[in-house]
């Protein structure tokens, strides 16, 4: 009796639950406007599952089904190892990396009844970002379900054209690390119809109209008559500076989804929703084929390897497979 070959786990992504990534600076927004989704999501009857992993965060206005302060104590990790905060929470992250396939294992067994699956991270963009476990974090996921980031602006803080720049660099940097489909949600929008309730809070008091008048420039790669006027009023050096990576960047602001939201009226969380469905169609049709692409070349430059330590007479061909992400094989080793 033959066995039949198991599924290959890159053919076999399944369409739902989607994951998206909320990244942003501290103080964007960011937890709020998770918060907001999963009430949304939740009035429209969709099955929502929550992660946090920011383990200094103290309170939480969403409900937590994984949290990683369940797992690890911030405080004591700054204790034990003698590091400073953001030491602290990186080596937290690392900790909890070491048992994310726990994490996938919870997943997988809960996936067909979810619809999103809403990750929090921390406020530290580098922490997350960069770091070995953030990556881990996002290549694990990127292997088992769409995937998809989301990175939350503070329209407020980029009023001035510089500030502006220096976000959309970060953005730059996030996609390309991540090579994830993207969504830039720029928060604290003003609402229509928010009326007293946004003067008392004095939140959302900054309409985004600017900024997509902004990035629609740099987008089609045309006059630049909106930011290059703000960019005039600017005497800096940094101003030139900015300038000259607004044109340098233009193939960066061709393919990206900028959508206005607030995370507290709810104002914008339709477009953002429509923004997500476009990210999941991208995530097949554009990172499933890239996965693809790199485990083909992975497996060439193995065999390479193999035959030249072998020499010509000596070859042999390879008796497993690689899955092309060290990740796969603990997801696969989970699932089992």
């Amino acid at each position: 009796m033959e066995v039949e070959p198991a599924p290959d786990p890159l053919q076999s992504i399944p369409k739902s639950p989607v994951v998206v990534l909320m990244i942003g600076m501290a103080g964007s927004g960011k937890s709020t406007f998770m918060h907001r989704m999963v009430v949304r999501l939740q009035s429209k009857q969709k099955r929502v599952y929550t992660v946090n992993l920011d383990p200094a965060v103290r309170n939480l206005a969403y409900p937590v089904n994984i949290d990683i302060r369940d797992t690890v104590n911030y405080k004591e990790v700054m204790k034990h190892f003698g590091l400073g905060p953001n030491g602290g929470i990186m080596t937290s992250l690392n900790l909890f990396a070491t048992k994310f396939d726990q994490v996938l294992a919870i997943l997988s067994r809960r996936a067909e009844s979810l619809d999103y699956v809403l990750i929090d991270t921390p406020g530290q963009i580098e922490v997350f970002n960069w770091s070995a476990s953030g990556q881990i974090v996002c290549d694990a996921l990127a292997v088992s379900y769409p995937t998809l980031v989301c990175y939350v602006v503070d329209t407020a803080r980029c009023v001035k054209p510089v500030t502006f720049m220096s976000n959309m660099l970060y953005a730059c940097s996030i996609l390309y690390k991540t090579k994830l489909p993207f969504i830039i949600a720029f928060n604290k929008k003003l609402g229509r119809g928010a009326g007293e309730r946004i003067k008392v809070l004095r939140i959302d008091v900054i309409p985004h109209d600017f900024l997509k008048e902004w990035m629609e420039e740099l987008r089609r790669f045309r006059d630049f008559e909106k930011l290059g006027d703000a960019l005039s009023r600017e005497t800096s050096y940094v101003a030139s500076l900015a300038r000259s990576m607004s044109l340098a960047m233009e193939e960066f602001y061709s393919n990206l989804r900028s959508v206005g939201v607030s995370a507290v009226t709810g104002a914008g969380c339709e477009d953002f929703e429509k923004a997500m469905v476009e990210a999941c169609k991208e995530f097949e049709e554009s990172y499933v084929p890239f996965l693809l692409e790199q485990r083909r070349d992975l497996e060439a430059k193995r065999r390479a390897a193999v035959e030249e330590q072998a020499g010509p007479e000596k070859a042999v061909p390879l008796s497993t497979p690689i899955t092309g992400l060290s990740s796969m094989r603990t997801i696969e080793q989970t699932r089992r």
